[in-house]
């Protein structure tokens, strides 16, 4: 088996129909599979992986993950794929119809290539935020990172909406950290980039704008409540991945009065207000990922 297309869901049974539709319609001509990971789903997702099972020949295999969390879910996938390539999509992702094929095509040019991350277009429910600040685009799971064909200099990452890995390298390192990763409603990450950094020592890391999804931004996430939310966890995340917590917490102290101050200077501002409260945000998430206060 060449691929294996990994589709982890929790309670999106409509989203995972429509990025089950964009695998149908794949211009690759080799050998995958399909196997989506129900991760405790409570919604009719497994009658909708059936019925796809019934009517493609391509192999789709239903697995249900009892314990919660994407990066469970991630590690499952990981264990029982066949492929020599485990190319993940998000459940709210839908493939281009080139996506398996330019993938693997990069895949084959060079043994030495451990992960690679591809093309991540919005697909925004209404019009894209206009007070969206540029810094803060890759919280959506934007990602357009070059016109052709490169390597990833860290500290870029390719994301988990659009991200595939050679499957030999889990035989010499773990995969995802289950501590990392979102788990219910939280919106703890940092785990694609904590893995990809221990791939680095050993592998490259490619992108391809060739090999592109279309990721759904529901209306819901549209607002700045959100994207402060998103902020916060995103500190907490980098916290809880830091192997450096002590000097996370002194600075967290330091910054934190400051960018209150700033805000209060620049009220006349918005979207210098915006970005203060985002450190803000960010750095009170830090502290609280530093104390294991935000489970």
């Amino acid at each position: 088996m060449k691929a294996t297309i990994a589709i982890c869901t929790h309670n999106r049974a409509a989203d995972v129909k429509e990025a089950l539709l964009s695998l149908l319609q794949q211009s690759f001509n080799g050998s995958y599979e399909v196997i989506v990971v129900d991760n405790r789903s409570t919604d009719h997702t497994r009658e909708v992986v059936q019925e796809f099972q019934r009517l493609v020949d391509v192999p789709i295999v239903y697995l249900y993950e009892e314990r919660l969390g994407l990066s469970v879910a991630r590690n499952r996938a990981i264990r029982e794929a066949s492929g020599e390539y485990v190319l993940f999509l998000d459940d709210d992702a839908v493939a281009s119809e080139d996506w398996i094929r330019c993938i693997v095509a990069l895949f084959e040019l060079d043994p030495r290539i451990g992960c690679i991350g591809g093309k991540i277009e919005p697909a925004w429910e209404g019009s894209a935020p206009q007070w969206l600040p540029p810094e803060n685009r890759t919280l959506y799971t934007i990602l357009d990172y070059s016109d052709e064909i490169v390597e990833m200099r860290r500290p870029a990452i390719p994301f988990g909406a659009n991200v595939a890995f050679r499957k030999s390298v889990f035989d010499s390192m773990e995969p995802f950290r289950e501590d990392l990763g979102r788990v219910g409603s939280n919106l703890l990450s940092s785990e694609e980039a904590e893995l990809i950094e221990r791939i680095r020592a050993r592998y490259s890391v490619f992108y391809t704008p060739h090999a592109s999804v279309l990721h759904k931004i529901p209306r819901s996430r549209i607002s700045r409540k959100w994207l402060l939310r998103r902020i916060y966890w995103q500190g907490v995340s980098s916290a809880v991945s830091s192997k450096k917590k002590a000097g996370i917490l002194m600075k967290s102290l330091v910054k934190m009065p400051l960018f209150a101050l700033l805000t209060v200077v620049f009220a006349y501002d918005k979207r210098k207000i915006l970005r203060n409260i985002s450190k803000i945000s960010y750095s009170n998430g830090q502290l609280r990922g530093v104390l294991k206060m935000y489970q």
